[in-house]
C-alpha cells in the first residue's frame, strides 16, 4: 500500500488485491518490536496494553493474561445491531483499516494484516451491522464484529452465504489469530467505519456531479429559460469558485441550443433556474471542504494508544474521535439535499403547465395524467431529506461511565448520508425525465450536447408513460444516469 492517497485513488485501490511489501512488512514489525521493548521498561501501565479499557483503565492486567485481554475486548464490543452493511462498504472498511495499520503506529503484527488482507482479496466479508456506533472512541462496534472473524468469531458472508466464522477458518485450513498486546484495540479504534461510508458517499456524488449539469440544463431549455443569469460577468463579481465553476457548466452544456438562442417572452426566471450557479455552486464549495477532510483522515492513524519509535514514546490520545467526519458528514448532507430540493422545484414548474407545455406534461391532461404522480414521489423523498438533514454532529451522550463524555455521533451522519443521496439520485432521475419530456414538446431543439442525451436515452424505451408504469419510466431515468 502507497502511504498517501486522494479520494480518487483510495476509490480505484480498493478495487485491487492489497499486498503487503517487504517496506510495510518492516515498519509494521519494528513497531511491534518497539512495543515489547517500551513494555519490558514502563515502570507504570500502558492503557489498553495492560490496563482494561475505557472507564476500567485502571486495572491492570498481568502479562499472562494480555491475549486474553484483547480477545475478550473483540467479543465484548461486538455489540452492533441493525441491518447487515452492504458488502462494498464492508470491503471500504477493511481497505481502510489496512491502510491504517501499515503506517507503523499501531503495534500490529504483519500477520493480522495478511489475514485480513486474505479476507479482503478473496471477498470475503466479515458481517458488520449498521447500528451502534457513537464514533467516539472509534467504531468500537463496527469495527469489533469486522475483527471477529480473525479469533473464529462471528460471521462470514461467502459467495452472498453466512458462515460462523469458525466454519470459514476450518475450510480454509486456517487457525485462529492469537492477538498480542494492543493489537484488538488498534483494530477496533479508529474511524473505518465512518470513513467507509465517506468513501462510498464520495464516489456517488462525483458521478451525481458529473450528470448535475446536464439534468439542469436540459430542464433550463425544457422551460424555454433565458441564458442571461449564466453570464460569466455576473458570477465574476461574486468570485466563489463553485458559483463560477456552476455558472460555465451550463453555459457549456447549453452551448449550440436553438432553444436558448431563441426570443424569450419573460424578463426573469423562478430562483429554481435563475440561481442554479448560487445554490449548485454553493454545494460545490461545501462538498469540497467535506471531501478534504475525508482526504486528510484517509491517510491518517486513528487508533490509540499511538507508538513513535523515534521519539522513544508510547502516546494514549483521542485520535479515534470522529469529530471531523461528523461534522463533514452532516454538512455533506445538507449540501446534497440542496441539489435534490432545488430539483425538484424545477421539476414542479416543469409539470405545472406553463410555457406552453401541457399540464403534467399529459398527451391531454385528464384522461393522462402523465407525471403528475411522479413530482409527488421527489416532493415526498425531498421531504424526507430535510428530516434526515438534522445533524448528528450536535449530540452526545455520555457513556463508559463518564469516561467518553463527549461523542461524535458520527456512524449516525455516515449511515443516514447515504439515504439523503439515493434519494437526491432518484429526485434528479425524474427532474431528467420530465425535463426530456418538456423537450420532447419544443419544435427548436436543445444544445448537441443535451440531444445526444435525449437521443440515447429514447433507445431504452421510457416514454410511453400509459403504457409503462411510471415507477418503471423513473427506474430507466435512474439506470440511465446512475448505472
Amino acid at each position: 500500500m502507497n502511504n498517501h492517497y486522494t479520494l480518487s485513488e483510495a476509490i480505484q485501490n480498493i478495487g485491487k488485491n492489497v499486498e503487503l511489501t517487504d517496506s510495510v512488512r518492516k515498519t509494521m514489525q519494528n513497531s511491534v518490536d518497539f512495543l515489547q521493548r517500551y513494555m519490558d521498561n514502563a515502570t507504570a501501565p500502558v492503557y489498553g496494553v495492560n490496563t482494561g479499557f475505557g472507564s476500567l483503565q485502571n486495572v491492570v492486567v498481568s502479562n499472562e493474561q494480555l491475549s486474553e485481554l484483547q480477545e475478550n475486548l473483540l467479543i465484548t464490543h461486538a455489540a452492533g445491531v441493525g441491518e447487515p452493511l452492504k458488502d462494498g462498504l464492508v470491503r471500504n472498511m477493511l481497505w481502510l483499516k489496512l491502510l491504517n495499520m501499515s503506517k507503523g503506529h499501531s503495534a500490529v503484527r504483519p500477520i493480522i494484516f495478511e489475514r485480513l488482507a486474505y479476507m479482503f482479496n478473496h471477498s470475503i466479508f466479515p458481517v458488520v451491522t449498521s447500528q451502534g456506533s457513537l464514533g467516539a472512541s472509534g467504531d468500537l462496534a463496527p469495527l469489533s464484529q469486522m475483527a471477529l472473524p480473525l479469533i473464529g468469531k462471528g460471521n462470514v458472508k461467502v459467495n452472498g452465504q453466512i458462515l460462523a466464522a469458525s466454519a470459514w477458518l476450518n475450510s480454509e485450513g486456517f487457525e485462529p489469530v492469537k492477538l498480542g498486546p494492543k493489537e484488538a484495540l488498534a483494530l477496533i479504534n479508529g474511524t473505518q467505519f465512518m470513513l467507509s461510508h465517506a468513501v462510498d458517499a464520495y464516489k456517488d456524488i462525483a458521478n451525481i456531479l458529473g450528470k448535475l449539469p446536464v439534468i439542469a440544463g436540459a430542464s433550463i431549455d425544457g422551460f424555454d429559460c433565458r441564458l442571461e443569469p449564466f453570464t460569466e460577468a455576473i458570477h465574476r463579481v461574486r468570485p466563489h469558485a463553485g458559483q463560477l465553476a456552476a455558472a460555465k457548466e451550463i453555459r457549456e452544456v447549453l452551448k449550440g441550443s436553438e432553444i436558448a438562442a431563441k426570443t424569450k417572452v419573460q424578463v426573469q426566471d423562478q430562483y429554481s433556474f435563475r440561481c442554479i450557479p448560487q445554490v449548485h455552486g454553493a454545494s460545490y464549495d461545501a462538498l469540497q471542504h467535506c471531501f478534504q477532510v475525508w482526504e486528510t483522515e484517509l491517510n491518517s492513524v486513528t487508533d490509540n494508544p499511538n507508538v513513535f519509535e523515534e521519539e522513544n514514546m508510547v502516546v494514549s490520545g483521542g485520535n479515534f474521535h470522529g469529530q471531523p467526519l461528523a461534522l463533514t458528514l452532516d454538512y455533506c448532507a445538507m449540501a446534497v439535499a440542496e441539489l435534490a430540493n432545488i430539483s425538484e422545484r424545477r421539476t414542479y414548474l416543469l409539470v405545472s403547465g406553463q410555457r406552453n407545455l401541457t399540464p403534467y406534461l399529459a398527451d391531454g391532461a385528464g384522461l393522462d395524467s402523465g407525471y403528475m404522480i411522479a413530482q409527488y414521489t421527489a416532493a415526498s423523498l425531498v421531504s424526507q431529506n430535510k428530516q434526515l438533514c438534522t445533524p448528528a454532529s450536535v449530540d452526545s451522550i455520555m457513556s463508559s461511565n463518564g469516561q467518553e463524555d463527549h461523542v461524535s455521533m458520527g456512524a449516525n451522519a455516515a449511515t443516514k448520508l447515504l439515504r439523503v443521496i439515493e434519494n437526491t439520485k432518484n429526485v434528479l432521475a425524474i427532474e431528467w425525465l420530465c425535463a426530456v419530456g418538456a423537450l420532447n414538446q419544443r419544435e427548436e431543439k436543445s444544445s448537441p450536447l443535451i440531444e445526444k442525451m435525449r437521443e440515447d436515452f429514447a433507445k431504452m424505451g421510457a416514454y410511453r408513460h400509459q403504457e409503462m408504469p411510471m415507477q418503471e419510466i423513473i427506474a430507466k431515468a435512474y439506470s440511465f444516469l446512475w448505472g
